[in-house]
C-alpha cells in the first residue's frame, strides 16, 4: 500500500526503495518494498536512505570519534567502562547533532505528500546488513512506535542512528565479523497501524527446526509485547502441507498474555494489563488460517520456497498488515538423534532421474511434499519411528535435493541396509555416513530391524496383489475430479477441487514406495539366488535376463510403439507426405492426416494410452503429449527411414538366450523352474514399478488442467499477462485471489521476478552434493590403467560409437542411429532415444532407476552413475561402453 510521490535523493517511497536496493534502503526497508511491490498489504511510508546517515555524520564531524571506537573496541573489551563510555559519548553527540537541512526538507516534503506528517508513524532502524539470510540483527537497533509531530520524527531518526553505537550493536557486529563502516542505518518511516491484534509468525518452527509447520505468536494490541518477550502470547501451529489450499490449524495454545502494548494519545506506547481478555483466544480460527495463507505467500515470494521467513504482522480489524519480513537465520537441525551435530549430506542423485530441472514456482511445493510423503511412508509403513513431520527434501537454487544422511541412517536403522549399499541402488555421488556397528541384525535392535524388513516385504506383496486395483482406483478418482472439465466451475469451486486432488495425491504417494518395491523385491531376490551360482558374473547375467520381457513396461512400451509407428508411417503415403512436407506442423496431425490413414489411427491410440505423459513430466509446466506431440512426431520422423522393430526383438531374444545359457551352465537343474518364475516376476515387477510412475503423472494431470483454466481467466481479467504466466504463480497466490483476499495487484511484477529467477537458476550448474551449505561437484576420474571411466553396470553388452552429449530430450535430433547417448539423467520422456542409441551412459542413476530398467528391457548396454561424465567425454568422441563391467573407455 504505497503512496506515489516525486522521486527524491534521500527519502524513498516503497517503489523507489525497491529500485534503490538493500544498500540504500537497508534490510528492513528493502524487504518491505518487495512486499509492497508484490501486492502485500504494508503501511504507507518509505525509507530515509543510508546515505543520509553518512552525510549527517560528516556534517556533525563525528567520523573521527567513530574511527576511534572502531580501532579500540573488541568483542572482549565491550562492556568495560572505558569502551562503554566512548560508545555513550558518540550516541549523545549523534542525538545532539543536526540532520542537514536539505535532507530534512526532502523528508518533510515527502511525508507531507504521503499524508503522514501529521499522522502517528513508526520510525524503525533498517541497517544495510540486517534482516538478511546471514544476519537478522533482531532487536539490536532501536525502533520507535506512535511517533507524532515533525520534531519528534527527527528526534526518533537521530535515536535510530545512535542505536548503531550501543554496546549491544557494537558487540553484535564484531561477533559476526562485520566492520563498523559496513553497517549503515537507513530508517523506515511508516504509518502506525491501529492494531486489534499483532505478533510474529514463522514459516517453520524456530524452536524445533520443523519445516512442516507454520508458527504464529499473537497478542491483543501492538506487537511490541510479543516481540520484546514481555508476555506469554497465544501460539498457533498450522499444517503447511501443499495438499491443502489453505494451511490448516493443527494445534493452539492460549498464552497467559499478562498485558498488551497500546498507543498513548500524545505519542509513544504503554503496557496495560489484559484483564478478562487474557484468557481469550486472540485470533479466531478462521483468521489464523487466513494468516497462514498469507505466510505461505510470503514464503513463496520472498523465500522462493527455500528460505524460511520471520514475519511481523498486525490485524486492524479488517485486514492483516505486514510490518516486516526477513529470513530465519538460525534454524535448529531437526533430524534423527544419531545425526544431531553432524554435517548433513544433501544429494540430487536419485531425484535427478525425474526432476533434474529448476521446478516451476507453481509446482515446487506440491512436488516436494509428494516426494517427502513417499520417503516418509517408505519407513513409517513398516513401523519405523521417524521424527514427526520430518522432511527429507529441500530446494537448492530451485532444484530438489534429498537429505541422504537421514535417508541412509533411516534405511540402516529401519531394516539394516548398510550405507555402502546405498549408492548403487539410489544413485548419486554422495559419501556414506559412518556406522559404528557393521552388523545391523544382532541383538534385540537387530531383531526389530528384521521384523520391519519382513513387514516391508509384506507391504510390497500386498501392493503387488492390489496393484491393478490401485491404479484403476486412482484413474477413476482423477476422471471423476476432472468430470466434463473446469471451464464452467466458479472461482471458489477450484479450492474444493484443489483439496480433493491433494488427498488423491497424498493417498497415492503413501502407497508409492510399496508399489515401486514390486519391481525392487523380486529383482533383489533373483539377484541373491543367482549370486550363489554365478558369483561375480551375476550382475552381467541378470542384466541380460531382463531384456525384452513380455510384461509391458509402460515407458519401454511407448518406445516400441513409436518405432512401430515409424515403420508404419514409412508404408503410409499420407503419413510420408505429412511428415516430410515443407510445412510440417506436429500439432496439426488430426487436421492434415486423412481418416483412412493407418498411421493416424495408430497415433490416435497411442495418444489415448500415453497422452498424459511428457518430457520431464513431473513438472506440470511442461505440456503433455496429448497437448503437443511435437517431440513424438520428431522421433517418428527421424526414425522413419531406419525403424526396424523386428530386428530389435531378434537382438533382445539373442541377448536373453545368451544370459540364460550361463544360468544353465551353473545352476542345478532342479532350480531352473523356480528361476524362470523368478525372472518372470522380476520382469513383471519392473513393469509395475514403471506403471507406478506413469499413474503418478496421470494423477498430477488435474493440477495442470486447473492451472490452464485459471491462467485463461486471470489473463482475460488482466491479473497476469498471458495464460502460461500461471506457472510462475504459486498456489497460495491463486487461492488468495480465488477467496477474494487479494485482487492480484502486484502479481504481474512477481511473475516477471520469478521468470528472471528461474532463468538465472537454470544457468547454474547444480552441485552433485551439498555438505551442510558447501556445494560439491563430482569430478570425473579417468582410470590411468585403461583410460576408462568407472560407473555402475546396469544393462549388459558392449558397444562402441560416437558420443552425443544430450542435456535435454529436445536435443535428441542430434542423436543418430548407432550413436552413444550420454546424458546427465533420464526420465521416461527420454525412452524413445534409447532405441536410436547403441549404448547409454548417464551421470547419475542406480540399478533400479528408470534409465536402467528401460535399457535392460531394450537390451541397450548401459553404464550409469559415472561422476562428471558430461565433462569427461567430448561431443563426437569415439567411446566404448562396457555394460558388463560398468566401464566407459575413451578413445
Amino acid at each position: 500500500m504505497h503512496v506515489e510521490k516525486s522521486s527524491g535523493e534521500y527519502f524513498f517511497n516503497w517503489p523507489e526503495a525497491f529500485q534503490a536496493g538493500v544498500i540504500a534502503a537497508g534490510g528492513k526497508g528493502w524487504n518491505l518494498a518487495k512486499l509492497d511491490r508484490y501486492g502485500f498489504y504494508v503501511p504507507a511510508g518509505g525509507v530515509l536512505a543510508a546515505r543520509a546517515y553518512q552525510i549527517s555524520i560528516e556534517e556533525n564531524n563525528l567520523f573521527e570519534d567513530m574511527a576511534e571506537i572502531t580501532r579500540s573496541a573488541t568483542v572482549d573489551n565491550i562492556g568495560e567502562k572505558e569502551i562503554d563510555q566512548k560508545l555513550l559519548l558518540i550516541r549523545e553527540k549523534i542525538k545532539a547533532g543536526q540532520i542537514p537541512s536539505n535532507i530534512r526538507d526532502e523528508m518533510e516534503s515527502s511525508l507531507k505528500s504521503m499524508g503522514l506528517l501529521e499522522e502517528p508513524v513508526a520510525v524503525r532502524s533498517s541497517a544495510t546488513a540486517e534482516d538478511s539470510a546471514q544476519a537478522s540483527f533482531a532487536g539490536v537497533h532501536d525502533s520507535f512506535l506512535n511517533v507524532t509531530g515533525w520534531e519528534n520524527i527527527l528526534e526518533a531518526v537521530r535515536d535510530c542512528y545512535a542505536s548503531l553505537w550501543t554496546p549491544r550493536a557494537a558487540a553484535y557486529r564484531r561477533k559476526l565479523g562485520l566492520a563498523d563502516q559496513d553497517v549503515l542505518p537507513a530508517v523506515v518511516i511508516m504509518k502506525m497501524v491501529e492494531a486489534r491484534a499483532a505478533g510474529v509468525a514463522f514459516t517453520c518452527d524456530p524452536q524445533t527446526g520443523r519445516e512442516d509447520l507454520f508458527v504464529v505468536n499473537a497478542n491483543f494490541g501492538l506487537g511490541e509485547s510479543v516481540v520484546s518477550g514481555a508476555i506469554e502470547p497465544d501460539t498457533y501451529y498450522l499444517d503447511a502441507s501443499a495438499y491443502y489450499a489453505v494451511p490448516r490449524l493443527k494445534a493452539k495454545k492460549t498464552g497467559a498474555k499478562q498485558g498488551m502494548t497500546m498507543t498513548c494519545a500524545g505519542g509513544g506506547t504503554r503496557f496495560v494489563p489484559n484483564g478478562d481478555m487474557a484468557s481469550q483466544q486472540v485470533l479466531p480460527d478462521e483468521n489464523i488460517e487466513k494468516l497462514g495463507l498469507l505466510l505461505a505467500r510470503v514464503f513463496e515470494s520472498l523465500g522462493e520456497c527455500e528460505e524460511h521467513q520471520d514475519v511481523e504482522w498486525a490485524f486492524d480489524g479488517h485486514n492483516f498488515v505486514l510490518l516486516q519480513a526477513r529470513p530465519v537465520t538460525a534454524l535448529p537441525c531437526y533430524t534423527f538423534d544419531a545425526l544431531k551435530n553432524k554435517v548433513q549430506i544433501w544429494s540430487n542423485g536419485n531425484y535427478r532421474d525425474a526432476l533434474p530441472m529448476v521446478i516451476s514456482p507453481l509446482h515446487r511445493r506440491v512436488m516436494k511434499d509428494g516426494i517427502d510423503t513417499i520417503q516418509y511412508t517408505s519407513l513409517s509403513g513398516p513401523g519405523y519411528p521417524i521424527p514427526e513431520g520430518f522432511k527429507f527434501s529441500r530446494l537448492v537454487k530451485g532444484r530438489l535435493y534429498c537429505n541422504v544422511s537421514a535417508l541412509q541412517w533411516a534405511y540402516y536403522d529401519c531394516s539394516g541396509m548398510l550405507p555402502r549399499d546405498f549408492n548403487p541402488n539410489w544413485g548419486g555421488h554422495q559419501p556414506g555416513i559412518e556406522i559404528e556397528d557393521a552388523d545391523p541384525y544382532k541383538g534385540e535392535i537387530g531383531l526389530e530391524r528384521q521384523h520391519r524388513g519382513m513387514k516391508g516385504v509384506s507391504l510390497i506383496m500386498e501392493a503387488a496383489a492390489n496393484a491393478s486395483g490401485t491404479f484403476a482406483e486412482v484413474a477413476h478418482s482423477v476422471e471423476s475430479l476432472i468430470g466434463s472439465g473446469f471451464s464452467q466451475i466458479p472461482d471458489q469451486g477450484f479450492i474444493d477441487k484443489y483439496n480433493e486432488l491433494g488427498q488423491i495425491i497424498k493417498a497415492y504417494c503413501e502407497k508409492f514406495t510399496f508399489l515401486s518395491g514390486v519391481g525392487t523385491f523380486p529383482f533383489v531376490m533373483l539377484l541373491q539366488k543367482l549370486a550363489g551360482y554365478l558369483g561375480p558374473e551375476t550382475i552381467l547375467v541378470i542384466n541380460g535376463l531382463m531384456v525384452g520381457g513380455e510384461s509391458g513396461i509402460t515407458s519401454a512400451d511407448h518406445g516400441y510403439r513409436l518405432m512401430e509407428m515409424a515403420q508404419l508411417a514409412r508404408q503410409d503415403e499420407a503419413a510420408v507426405q505429412y511428415l516430410t512436407g515443407d510445412n510440417f506442423d506436429p500439432r496439426s496431425w488430426e487436421d492434415h492426416l486423412p481418416e483412412n490413414s493407418s498411421f493416424k489411427k495408430e497415433f490416435r491410440e497411442f495418444i489415448k494410452g500415453y497422452g498424459h505423459r511428457a518430457v520431464y513430466e513431473l513438472d506440470i509446466i511442461n505440456p503433455r503429449w496429448e497437448e503437443d506431440p511435437s517431440y513424438l512426431m520428431d522421433i517418428i520422423k527421424s526414425s522413419m527411414a531406419t525403424a526396424n522393430p523386428n530386428q530389435w526383438k531378434a537382438m533382445q531374444k539373442e541377448k536373453f538366450e545368451r544370459a540364460w545359457r550361463e544360468v544353465l551352465k551353473k545352476a542345478p537343474p532342479d532350480e531352473l523352474t523356480e528361476m524362470r518364475k523368478g525372472i518372470r516376476e522380476a520382469q513383471e515387477g519392473a513393469a509395475v514399478r514403471e506403471m507406478t510412475k506413469s499413474v503418478l503423472v496421470m494423477a498430477l494431470k488435474p493440477y495442470r488442467l486447473i492451472a490452464l483454466e485459471l491462467g485463461r481467466r486471470f489473463s482475460q481479467r488482466g491479473i497476469i499477462e498471458e495464460q502460461s504466466d500461471i506457472f510462475y504463480c504459486s498456489w497460495p497466490d491463486l487461492v488468495s485471489i480465488l477467496e477474494g483476499d487479494w485482487n492480484g495487484d502486484g502479481l504481474r511484477t512477481l511473475v516477471a521476478a520469478r521468470k528472471a529467477s528461474r532463468r538465472e537458476k537454470e544457468t547454474l550448474a547444480p552441485p552433485d552434493v551439498v555438505l551442510g551449505k558447501e556445494p560439491i561437484f563430482a569430478e570425473p576420474v579417468v582410470q590411468d590403467s585403461g583410460n576408462y571411466l568407472q560407473g555402475v553396470a546396469t544393462a549388459a553388452g558392449k558397444a562402441s560409437g560416437i558420443a552425443r552429449l544430450i542435456s535435454h530430450p529436445g536435443e535428441g535430433n542430434r542423436l543418430q542411429p548407432g550413436d552413444v547417448l550420454v546424458a546427465p539423467s533420464t526420465d521416461p520422456g527420454w525412452t524413445p532415444l534409447f532405441l536410436k542409441a547403441c549404448a547409454v551412459v548417464m551421470e547419475t542413476g542406480g540399478y533400479l532407476s528408470h534409465g536402467s530398467i528401460v535399457a535392460r528391457e531394450f537390451g541397450v548396454p548401459a553404464v550409469v552413475n559415472v561422476p562428471g561424465v558430461m565433462k569427461a567425454i567430448q561431443e563426437g568422441q569415439k567411446i566404448v561402453v562396457d555394460g558388463d563391467e560398468g566401464k566407459v573407455f575413451l578413445q
